[in-house]
């Protein structure tokens, strides 16, 4: 199964058969995903409720057992994305990436940055 939802008021990339195919790549056929996109301030009170953290994330991620999971991604971030130098959507299609990839397990450092990148590289035409 492969659901997303947007609940922000911001207007979400529409190249949804892309994010499935990441979530295919990154987490196999049968996991289970829900993609939600969300608002600054929804992701705000999340990462402040779960993580103490009193900020927007831009992305959060979440394994509800071994065959499933969710991941949240804040959609105001074109700035990050130019930061980056690349465009919204494959931004967007990052933040995916690096969700999938904390639900796999991976922490932050080289070795998840290796695998973001050879992941990134896999999706074309973003």
């Amino acid at each position: 199964m492969f659901e997303i939802s947007n609940q922000s008021n911001i207007k979400a990339p529409s190249n949804f058969s892309k994010y499935k195919e990441i979530k295919e790549m990154v987490l196999g056929k049968s996991f289970d995903l829900s993609v939600c996109f969300i608002d600054p301030k929804k992701s705000k009170k999340i990462n402040k409720d779960l993580r103490k953290k009193n900020k927007p994330a831009n992305v959060l991620s979440f394994c509800l057992d071994k065959n499933s999971g969710e991941v949240l991604i804040n959609l105001d971030t074109k700035k990050e994305a130019r930061k980056f130098n690349m465009s919204h959507k494959k931004y967007i299609a990052f933040l995916l990436i690096h969700g999938c990839l904390h639900i796999k397990g991976f922490d932050h450092g080289e070795k998840m940055d290796l695998e973001e990148k050879k992941f990134l590289k896999k999706i074309k035409n973003l």
